[in-house]
């Protein structure tokens, strides 16, 4: 990151941490009709979630250093349990076949048999694979795709900067164990969310556009990998359409994958996940669901919600507003980070501001 970057990046921060903030009040959460949201449970600072047996469902964070499970508890409020602790930025999280596994900044945790283990945590194995310790952009993004392969996100160390040859701006995928490393993407400035199509398969996922171009521009992506070895763009051209100031120069953006979508410009979309549950209505099915983090890099503020892409025969054909209610004016009281459907249909939000997790569930 440029000097002039880091310098506007932390003002721009300080600015926004010292704006109004304000208290969640779940009435001002505005729905479809039919839908209602409630507080399911309050977990410091909670960022990605993933669901292991029993509708039990494990919580990361960034800022803190611990992992936490939600139990459900009968008709009680679940319990919410610190299952490990003293981590660094511990943001990526992803249960398999009975385990849990945890990214740090430059590594991945293993915790074996973790249902039955979870108030007496041994320490945990560690995957036989090294990621880069850069901390800009250094929360890491884990998920297990439908082939059995553990996908990790590395965002790239600046707000722009080409250090593709130093494995930056890139998604991995690797053997469980850690074995088998490949790089699957390119041109990925910075996914916090990615999930995998019900039916085809193919990673979908967002990511995060550079700063410092204005208000407007460039606009944050909902990318589709439809195969490995794909290039999305960055550092030279974001959106599918603006070359990069900087790194433009004698490129052409045709020669990159374009975004499935275009989202807002700078509203942080990081959580995204199809929707494969039965409670909402049929025309919900099968739709996309996104968790805008808001933006920092902007005179307005914009995010601050959660999104919905609709897609008739593969392909988005609209982008809207699903749940908003977390930004009103410039006062701000959550930040959605994370999406996660449960088995009876209803959707659970991570809210890393106000540090509590959300179900959105429909009555009709």
């Amino acid at each position: 990151m440029k000097t002039i970057d880091r310098l506007l990046f932390f003002l721009v921060l300080v600015a926004l941490q010292s704006s109004a903030w304000a208290e969640v009040d779940v009435d001002d959460i505005k729905l479809p009709r039919g839908f209602e949201i409630e507080v399911y449970a309050n977990v410091p600072n909670a960022r990605s979630l993933t669901l292991g047996l029993n509708g039990v469902v494990f919580v990361s964070n960034r800022r803190s250093t611990s992992i936490y499970a939600v139990v459900p508890s009968g008709d009680a409020n679940p319990q919410v349990i610190e299952v490990a602790m003293d981590l660094n930025m511990p943001n990526g999280i992803a249960y398999f076949g009975g385990n849990l596994y945890v990214a740090e900044v430059d590594r991945i945790l293993l915790y074996r048999s973790i249902m039955a283990r979870m108030t007496q945590m041994p320490a945990p194995e560690v995957l036989d694979i090294e990621l880069p310790g850069e901390t800009h952009h250094g929360w890491r993004y884990i998920g297990f795709g439908p082939d059995g392969k553990l996908y990790v996100s590395i965002g790239a160390p600046c707000n722009i900067c080409d250090r593709d040859d130093e494995g930056f701006g890139q998604i991995w995928r690797m053997n469980p164990d850690g074995s088998g490393k490949e790089i699957f993407a390119r041109g990925v400035r910075n996914s916090v969310g990615f999930t995998w199509h019900p039916e085809t398969g193919e990673m979908w996922f967002t990511d995060n556009g550079r700063d410092m171009m204005g208000d407007n521009i460039p606009p944050d992506e909902l990318n589709r990998a439809s195969k490995p070895g794909l290039h999305f763009g960055y550092p030279f051209c974001h959106g599918g359409e603006v070359l990069d100031p900087e790194f433009g120069g004698g490129q052409h953006c045709e020669n990159y994958v374009s975004p499935a979508q275009q989202l807002g410009p700078h509203v942080a979309a990081l959580g995204v996940k199809f929707y494969t549950g039965n409670m909402f209505p049929p025309e919900y099915q099968g739709q996309v669901f996104i968790a805008e983090h808001g933006s920092w890099n902007r005179s307005k503020k914009i995010g601050y919600r959660i999104s919905l892409v609709e897609l008739e025969d593969g392909q988005p054909v609209s982008y809207d507003t699903f749940a908003q209610g977390w930004l009103k004016g410039d006062k701000v009281s959550g930040r959605p980070v994370d999406l996660l459907v449960l088995p009876d249909g209803s959707m659970l939000v991570s809210d890393d501001h106000d540090g509590k997790i959300y179900r959105i569930y429909y009555e009709g």
